[in-house]
This record gives structure tokens, sequence and C-alpha cells, in this order.
């Protein structure tokens, strides 16, 4: 049976456990709602410049978090539309945030419809670190990101590859005044503040582009078995990384805003629980089993070790 084969079947098997569940009344939102949607990430953003102009890179490293966080659930909930916004305005918000988060959202967005039309597939660039292992996906963030480009410009539209190649002509603007500005600093040191500030911010999105994939790939994908996705019912987690980890209820219901996940899992939880089992972080019991694990599997190497190097021990086996 191939892979894509698996998938269809458990993907049928899926639509008949969720079939009962009531979820078009989720896609509603109100204007309060859609207002806190497109508000949400800026004013993190102005908080890291304030702070890293300050030169408090702990608080301002805090805040960039926030800002990412927040922004890729913005652009993600922006690729499906459900956001609240109309089309100019969602692809707007993704040409802004594609400057702000130093990456192109329009081609990410093309592959992200495709992570969605073939889940964990042989096209699926975008879900393709969950087949590796955490280390493995966690060193390859720079080329993973690569890869998603070179995917995204090849199914885009003309339009949207336009739009994307607008986005990388910005960020490469950004990078060059960034760099200007850096050099002018010794004979103007008014700019110094500014150049300190932007500098940082490109540094911090590129180091959150590059480590993004173990968590929202990796870490929502790996080892799932029943599901195609992995989901979070810590209650702080969710509210530090905006509901994106509700994953297995994004690929159920994916025209859901992120605003209603939370009730949607409630349903999910009700309806099929066997659905929602596998959840990003471990439970204390799983922790302990694994450290168990580990710890019973390093005792016995070490002694096998030692009854190897011993002679007499080697004679008397």
């Amino acid at each position: 049976m191939t892979v894509n084969q698996t998938h269809a079947n458990k993907e049928q098997v899926i639509k008949q456990a969720i079939a009962s569940i009531e979820w078009q009344d989720l896609r509603q939102l109100t204007r309060g709602q859609i207002a806190y949607n497109v508000i949400l990430p800026y004013p993190f953003l102005l908080l890291s410049w304030w702070f890293a102009s300050q030169s408090w890179y702990v608080l301002a490293c805090c805040a960039s978090y926030l800002f990412f966080a927040s922004a890729f659930r913005q652009a993600h909930d922006g690729y499906h539309h459900s956001l609240g916004t109309g089309k100019r305005t969602t692809t707007a918000l993704l040409l802004l945030l594609s400057v702000l988060l130093m990456t192109s959202l329009h081609s990410i967005r093309a592959t992200h419809m495709e992570h969605h039309r073939n889940p964990l597939g042989d096209s699926d660039i975008e879900g393709s670190l969950a087949k590796l292992s955490w280390w493995q996906a966690m060193l390859g963030g720079v080329t993973y990101r690569l890869a998603i480009y070179r995917q995204g410009l090849a199914l885009s539209s003309r339009r949207n590859q336009r739009i994307a190649w607008l986005e990388f002509g910005l960020m490469a603007s950004v990078v060059l005044v960034a760099l200007v500005l850096t050099v002018f600093t010794v004979a103007v040191p008014a700019l110094t503040m500014l150049a300190q500030v932007l500098m940082y911010h490109i540094l911090t999105m590129m180091l959150a582009n590059a480590s993004v994939g173990i968590i929202a790939v990796w870490g929502v994908h790996h080892d799932c078995d029943e599901t195609i996705a992995r989901t979070e019912r810590n209650p702080v987690i969710n509210l530090l990384t905006f509901n994106l980890l509700y994953h297995a209820e994004h690929h159920f219901f994916p025209a859901v805003p992120s605003n209603h996940l939370p009730e949607l899992a409630k349903r999910l939880d009700e309806a099929a629980p066997h659905l929602t089992k596998a959840h990003v972080l471990p439970n204390t019991a799983v922790a302990m089993d694994f450290i168990n694990h580990r710890w019973n599997k390093l005792k016995n190497k070490s002694q096998n070790n030692n009854d190897s190097e011993c002679p007499i021990r080697k004679r008397f086996a």
C-alpha cells in the first residue's frame, strides 16, 4: 500500500468520525474578533522594538517571540481566508507581514495549501520535516525554508508569483537599508538607535524562521498514527501559542478561525476523543516513561560494556 493510499484510508475514517460534529457556526466572527485578528501582532512588534532600542535584549526577545507567534497565526488564518477580512485586505496583510517576518508568505501559502491537499504525502514539502528525527528537523531549518520557497513559486499562479517576488524584493531592500544605516552610524550618531533596532529585528526574525519548523511542523505532525496531526490541551501553552497548537482540529476543519478552535476542540473531545489523544507536549506520565526507558537503556549498556572489558567475567560468563 502506498503512502497516498494509506493517507486516503485515514482520511475516510476521520471523515466518518467527525461527520456528526457541528462546526459551521464556528466560521462566524464578530467585528471585535475581526479587529483583534488584524491588530494582534503589532503591539508586540512595537514593544520588541522599544526594548531593543533600550538594549534590553532579553525582554526584546520575549516580545519578538510573541510578535512572531501572533503574526504566524494571522498569516495562517490569512491563508485560509478565516481572518474575517476581504481578499484585498488579506493580501495586503500577508504582504506587510512578509516584510516584517522576513519571509515570503505568498510562496509559503502555496505549499501550505498543498500540505492540506496531501498531508505528509510525497508532494508535501511543508510536512517533510515530520518524517525526520527531532534533531534533523532542527538542523534542517534553513534548507527547509529554501525548499518551501522553491516549491511555493512552482505551485503558484502568475499573480501569486508576482506578489512573492515583490516580497523577496522588499525583504532585500530592508536588509540593504539596515546595512547602509549600520555603516553610516559612524558618521551620523543619530542613526545608531535605528540601525540597532533594525539589525536586531532582522536577526531575530531570521533565527525564528530557521527554527519554526521544529515546532510548527515536526512538533505537530511527528509519529501520528490514527490522525494526521497532534493537538494540545495545556491552557498556558495554548495561550502563549495563540491557539496554533490546536492543529488536529485545524486539519479536520481548516475553515474554522483560530478564535474558535478551543470550542471546536471541546466538540471533538466529546464526539471523537480518539482523534485528539495525540498531544504536542507529552504529559507527566509519558515524560517519566521516556526518562526511565532512557535511563535503563544507558544502565544496561554500561553494565554490558563493563562485563565485556573484564577478562575474568568473560571467562565465567
